[in-house]
C-alpha cells in the first residue's frame, strides 16, 4: 500500500493523524484488556516509570515486558491471553513494552493518534476516516535498528490491511492471520517460553476484527493515555 510507514525514531515533527501499530504483542494485549472491562491504559518508556505509577496509584496494574519478558513487580506480562482471562471492569492499567509504547510516547507532534492491532482493524480505519485529517501515518514499532529488515513484518501486515481497510477495499481475515504466523516475530516471540508468553497469544493476535473499537490516545496530568472509543 501507498500510505507513508515510518518507523518509531522518524517520528519528530510528523503531524495529522498517526496510528501506532503493534501486534506482538502490545496493542493486541491492549485490546484484550479492554475487553476484559479495563477503562484506561497509561503507556509509559521505561519498566521505572510504569513501577512508580504503579506505587503512586496502588489500584493501578502493570502489564507489559523488557525485552519480551514480564519485569518484576508487573501484574501482568504482555500476553492478551492472561489478560484477557481476568476481570479487569473498572480497572486503569499502566503499560510498558520494548516497541508499542515506545511508538507512542515517540509520536509527541500527531494531531490524533491511535493505537491499534490486527484485532482492530476495521474500527480503527473508521476512526481515521472520521476524524477528517487525511491519510495516516503508520508506524512500524516492531521494527528494530540494528535489525531493520528481520523484524516488524507483523505490523507492516496490519499497516497495509487497516490501509485497505480505510480505502474501502476488501481485507482477506485468513490470509493475514496466516501470515503472522509465519513471521520471524511470532517464532521469536513464542520462543520466550511460557512464563512470558501463552502459546495462544499469536492466535489471540491474529483475531482480525475480533473488536469492534478502537483506542486513542490522549493526554491528561497522568500521561499518555489509551481509551476505546
Amino acid at each position: 500500500m501507498a500510505a507513508r510507514q515510518l518507523a518509531r525514531w522518524e517520528l519528530d515533527g510528523v503531524e495529522g493523524p498517526v496510528v501506532v501499530i503493534d501486534v506482538i504483542r502490545a496493542f493486541t494485549t491492549a485490546a484484550y484488556a479492554f475487553g476484559a472491562g479495563a477503562t484506561a491504559i497509561y503507556l509509559v518508556a521505561t519498566v521505572e516509570e510504569a513501577l512508580a505509577f504503579k506505587a503512586a496509584y496502588p489500584d493501578v496494574l502493570a502489564m507489559g515486558e523488557d525485552g519480551g519478558r514480564r519485569p518484576a513487580g508487573f501484574d501482568f506480562p504482555n500476553s492478551p491471553v492472561a489478560v484477557s482471562r481476568v476481570d479487569l471492569d473498572g480497572r486503569t492499567l499502566v503499560q510498558r513494552t520494548s516497541a508499542g509504547t515506545q511508538g507512542v510516547v515517540a509520536a509527541v507532534d500527531a494531531t490524533r493518534l491511535w493505537a491499534a492491532s490486527l484485532v482492530c482493524v476495521s474500527a480503527t480505519a473508521r476512526a481515521v476516516n472520521e476524524a477528517g485529517l487525511g491519510e495516516p501515518s503508520y508506524v512500524i514499532t516492531g521494527c528494530f535498528p540494528d535489525r531493520p529488515d528481520d523484524t516488524g513484518d507483523d505490523d507492516r501486515l496490519t499497516a497495509d490491511l487497516i490501509e485497505r481497510a480505510r480505502l474501502g477495499r476488501p481485507i482477506d481475515a485468513a490470509a493475514a492471520a496466516e501470515e503472522l504466523h509465519a513471521t520471524g516475530e511470532a517464532s521469536r516471540t513464542l520462543a520466550l517460553g511460557p512464563e512470558h508468553c501463552d502459546p495462544l497469544d499469536i492466535d489471540y493476535a491474529a483475531r482480525v476484527d475480533h473488536f469492534d473499537f478502537a483506542m486513542e490516545v490522549t493526554t491528561d496530568t497522568l500521561g499518555r493515555r489509551l481509551e476505546r472509543r
